[in-house]
């Protein structure tokens, strides 16, 4: 018989803390920064995000999203066979995040691991869960994107400190003999490593170079919207599907302006497209997930659904996921 995978649980976390483009303005005006919430609505669509307190971390946003999702599944923390969480802010710089969150969920035993690939790092890890059901080496697993990205920015540039925000998002992932995930399309180029990064690093007990966040806004925008048509028409032709299959698509919630041209792309309405980043804003490898928790508990998503997720991020990487639901 045939093994396949599906999402049997879906669950998120965001931090109490909720920031309008209002609070934000008030914020960065000491600073002499200068923004409006006009501004930040016309370039991104965010009206709001949230930001974690201090001692908050990746693991216990990623934790709490776990429950959510397993309690969504009818599964408990036993039965679970392999965690893997897609973060680009874990809570150090080893053992992984996920081995950390194993320990609060009360789990022991079974493999984890982070995948680092940034905005597209839920897509990444979906892609490797998927494969590890299929080949027998997991029935259940946690595949969760956590980030905690308000202590990556520069808070006197207005260009990116108003874009992101902090959250998780978690599914359960299970073997299954009816197909759930029907393809997967993954892909990264190097070579454009200094349009979105943090360069710096950690050496001899001292940060070295840049720890906060540098982007080329235009020139990730230009990209983006390039290979997420591309991945998204792969992903369907290797599962021989249409467009007219897709009933949702979830892309990651960057900017509202890159996921509209997306499915204009791809001649999809755009009432078939899951917004959140007007009230999470940019959340990286937690958005996707995010998003999909919250168009399920708001019945947008319903089962039987065929979803197109996908994403892009630093690297530069994308990729995207054709699922039924």
């Amino acid at each position: 018989m045939k093994r396949y995978a599906r999402i049997t649980g879906t669950g998120s976390c965001l931090p109490p803390q909720r920031l309008t483009n209002a609070d934000m303005v008030a914020m960065l005006a000491p600073r002499g920064v200068e923004t409006s919430d006009d501004w930040i609505v016309e370039r991104t669509g965010i009206r709001a995000r949230h930001f974690v307190a201090d001692g908050v971390y990746a693991s216990d946003l990623a934790a709490d999203a776990c429950l959510q999702a397993m309690a969504a599944a009818g599964t408990v923390p036993q039965d679970i066979d392999l965690i893997i969480v897609a973060t680009s802010t874990p809570d150090m710089v080893f053992p992984s995040t996920a081995a950390i969150l194993q320990h609060k969920l009360g789990i022991a035993g079974c493999p984890v691991f982070d995948v680092q690939a940034v905005c597209s790092g839920f897509i990444y890890a979906l892609t490797v869960a998927d494969a590890l059901i299929r080949s027998g080496t997991a029935s259940k697993a946690l595949v969760v994107g956590s980030e905690i990205f308000s202590r990556l920015l520069d808070f006197n540039d207005r260009t990116t400190c108003v874009l992101f925000g902090d959250g998780a998002g978690a599914v359960v992932l299970e073997a299954s003999d009816t197909p759930g995930i029907l393809a997967t399309d993954i892909h990264a180029d190097g070579k454009h490593t200094g349009i979105l990064c943090v360069p710096g690093h950690v050496s001899g007990g001292q940060i070295l170079g840049d720890p906060l966040l540098k982007m080329d806004g235009q020139a990730v925008f230009k990209l983006a919207v390039g290979v997420l048509e591309d991945t998204a028409r792969a992903v369907l032709a290797k599962a021989g599907k249409t467009t007219t299959d897709i009933d949702w698509l979830i892309p990651h919630q960057a900017n509202i302006r890159i996921m509209h041209s997306t499915a204009r792309k791809l001649r999809l309405p755009l009432d078939k497209v899951v917004v959140t980043v007007d009230q999470h804003g940019n959340t990286s490898a937690a958005s996707i997930p995010l998003a999909l928790d919250h168009a399920v508990r708001q019945g947008q998503v319903k089962k039987g659904d065929t979803l197109m997720l996908e994403g892009v991020g630093g690297g530069f990487t994308w990729g995207s996921v054709l699922l039924d639901f």
